[in-house]
C-alpha cells in the first residue's frame, strides 16, 4: 500500500495545475505526453520495433553470428534459410544474410540519424526567417524552397549524387539537401502564425534583435511539428537510401547496406527468393515503425490530432 501511495503521490505531483516550479511544469508536460503516447497500442508497437533497431546496430558485433563482409562460396553459396545455421540463408558470395542485416542497421540509423541533423535544423532556420521576415526575404527564400519542391526527391537525390560521386557520404548529404524544404514550408507557417501575437510584440519592445526573437522565441515554437514531421518522414529517408543504394549510387560493395543488397539479390529473386526478400522486409519492418512512432507523437504533442 505505502508503494501505491507514493506512486499516487508522484502522479499527484506530475499532474498539478499549479505547478511550484520550471522542474516541475517541465516533468508533468513530459508525463502528459507520455500518458497520450502510451494510450495508442500501435504507437507503442512502432516505438519497440525502433527501439530493437537502435539495440541490434548498438550489439551489432556480438549479435551477428558470422561475418558480414567474408563468404564461404565453395560450400554455401545461396543456401536457403535454415541450411547449416544460416537463418536468413546466404547469398550469392556465400555471406550470411542475417549477419548483413545486423550490421546494415547501422547504416541505415547513420543515415536517417545524419540527414535529420542537417535537413531539420536547416529547414526550420529558412522557414522561421521567412515567416517571420516576410517582404522580399520570404518572397526570395520560399521561390528556392519550391524549386526543390518542384522535382521529386529521388530524382533529384540521384542528380546530386550522380554530380558528387557515388558513396554512402554523398548520399547522406544529396538526401538531406532535398529533404529540408517540407520543415521549412512547416515553420514558416509556424512562424506567420505567432509573429504578430503579443509576446513577440512584447520581446521586440524589450530590445530583442530579430535573429534573437527567431533562433530564441519562434523557432522553438516549431519543434513540437519538427519532431513529428522528422519522425513521419524517416521512413522515406530509408526508402530513398535504399533506393539509391539499389541504383548503385548509395553505399558501395561489400557495405551490407540494404537497398544494396535487394539489387544484388534481383538476379536470383525467382529461384532464391531469400537474397533480396529477407532485406526488403527489414525494410518494411523499420519504416513501419517509424510511421508508427510518428502518428504517435502526433497525437501526444498535438492534442487536436487524438480526437480524430
Amino acid at each position: 500500500m505505502t508503494d501505491i501511495s507514493q506512486f499516487q503521490s508522484r502522479r499527484d505531483w506530475l499532474l498539478s495545475n499549479q505547478p511550484a516550479s520550471r522542474l516541475q511544469a517541465r516533468l508533468g508536460r513530459a508525463y502528459m505526453i507520455w500518458l497520450n503516447f502510451s494510450a495508442n497500442r500501435l504507437a507503442l508497437v512502432g516505438l519497440a520495433v525502433i527501439l530493437g533497431l537502435l539495440l541490434v546496430a548498438l550489439f551489432a558485433p556480438w549479435f551477428a553470428p558470422r561475418s558480414p563482409f567474408v563468404g564461404d562460396l565453395a560450400n554455401a553459396r545461396l543456401l536457403p534459410p535454415g541450411t547449416d545455421g544460416y537463418l536468413l540463408g546466404t547469398d550469392s558470395q556465400g555471406r550470411d544474410i542475417l549477419s548483413r542485416l545486423i550490421h546494415g542497421s547501422r547504416l541505415t540509423l547513420m543515415v536517417v540519424v545524419l540527414v535529420a541533423i542537417i535537413a531539420a535544423p536547416l529547414g526550420l532556420l529558412v522557414g522561421a526567417v521567412a515567416g517571420y521576415a516576410g517582404g522580399w526575404i520570404d518572397a526570395v527564400l520560399m521561390r528556392i524552397t519550391d524549386i526543390f519542391l518542384a522535382f521529386p526527391k529521388l530524382v533529384l537525390a540521384m542528380a546530386f549524387v550522380a554530380a558528387l560521386g557515388p558513396g554512402i557520404e554523398n548520399a547522406v548529404l544529396a538526401i538531406a539537401i532535398t529533404s529540408w524544404p517540407p520543415y521549412a514550408r512547416m515553420a514558416r507557417a509556424e512562424a506567420m502564425g505567432v509573429r504578430n501575437s503579443d509576446y513577440i510584440a512584447a520581446v521586440r519592445l524589450m530590445g530583442a534583435s530579430p535573429a534573437r526573437i527567431v533562433i530564441r522565441h519562434i523557432m522553438p515554437m516549431c519543434l513540437s511539428s519538427l519532431i513529428v514531421r522528422v519522425t513521419l518522414d524517416m521512413a522515406g529517408i530509408i526508402l530513398t537510401a535504399a533506393g539509391l543504394g539499389f541504383l548503385g549510387l548509395g553505399a558501395q560493395p561489400p557495405l551490407p547496406e540494404w537497398g544494396a543488397m535487394i539489387a544484388s539479390g534481383r538476379l536470383y529473386i525467382l529461384d532464391q527468393w531469400w537474397v533480396a526478400t529477407m532485406p526488403g522486409i527489414a525494410i518494411v519492418i523499420v519504416s513501419l515503425g517509424f510511421n508508427l512512432l510518428g502518428d504517435g507523437l502526433r497525437d501526444a504533442l498535438d492534442p487536436r490530432e487524438a480526437g480524430k
